[in-house]
């Protein structure tokens, strides 16, 4: 199947969770994960209509970056975890950062972004997980860090990310989404602002619709599996089923 059959066929089953969950499908944005795939399967996307994306690395989305100058709608997010030392590329680079797991971290973008006056939205990424592999920060820290942010000028934090324990069954993920949703909730209470929620992925993405995710992170189900090295698109494969592999967003 090609890129925009996958991206067809994702909406439809994005729509069919959302009416489960007696929602519009309109409060559900679907982006599309391209770390690790050429420009040529982005800009296959973009054909489609695809228009938000997200990338792990830094370098690697900075390399790309040139030859995507002037597609109208499109945005960037970077979704893997930040080091200290690429904020003040990511800040210039992407439209929003959706890995913010220390304060740190956010105090960097914060300069960074105020720098260029640029608004950058963040998400916080929360680790649910006790998978060691998982990033972000645990839950009891959230309040704390959404309070010390909350005189930042530049970069606003408007919601939470996760990412659930891999498992073939997608109702492993449920609790965490649930306890990411209900986070977000207390977190709203003192921080209106913090409303979005990114969870699920190509194996639990309807599971994350169903509790309330307002971004679903899809990499495999449209593009295939990742592409290493210099390959070019034709060595990607985009026949993978929507459930029949752990998504390439995972860390």
């Amino acid at each position: 199947m090609t890129i925009a059959e996958n991206i067809a066929r994702l909406k439809e089953q994005m729509a069919a969770a959302c009416r489960r969950a007696g929602r519009d499908e309109r409060e559900v944005a679907l982006m599309a994960v391209s770390k690790m795939h050429p420009v040529e399967a982005i800009l296959e996307a973009y054909a489609a209509g695809q228009r938000l994306f997200g990338e792990n690395r830094v370098q690697e989305y900075e390399q790309k970056s040139a030859r995507l100058q002037g597609l109208e709608g499109i945005g960037f997010h970077l979704i893997g975890p930040l080091q200290s030392n690429k904020t003040n590329k990511a800040a210039e680079l992407f439209d929003a950062v959706d890995a913010v797991d220390s304060l740190k971290i956010a105090q960097r973008l914060e300069a960074a972004a105020k720098s260029r006056g640029k608004r950058l939205p963040v998400l916080i990424e929360v680790k649910l997980s006790p998978e060691e592999s998982k990033h972000g920060i645990a839950p009891g820290e959230l309040m704390g860090l959404l309070d010390a942010m909350r005189g930042f000028e530049c970069v606003e934090a408007v919601g939470l990310m996760t990412v659930p324990p891999w498992s073939e069954d997608v109702e492993v993920a449920r609790p965490y989404f649930r306890e990411l949703r209900r986070l977000r909730d207390e977190a709203g209470k003192v921080h209106p602002k913090v409303k979005q929620l990114s969870m699920g992925m190509t194996n639990d993405f309807e599971v994350g619709i169903e509790e309330g995710s307002t971004c679903v992170r899809v990499g495999t189900a449209i593009f295939g599996k990742r592409v290493y090295g210099k390959a070019n698109a034709e060595t990607a494969d985009r026949s993978t089923p929507l459930r029949s592999a752990q998504d390439d967003s995972l860390r």
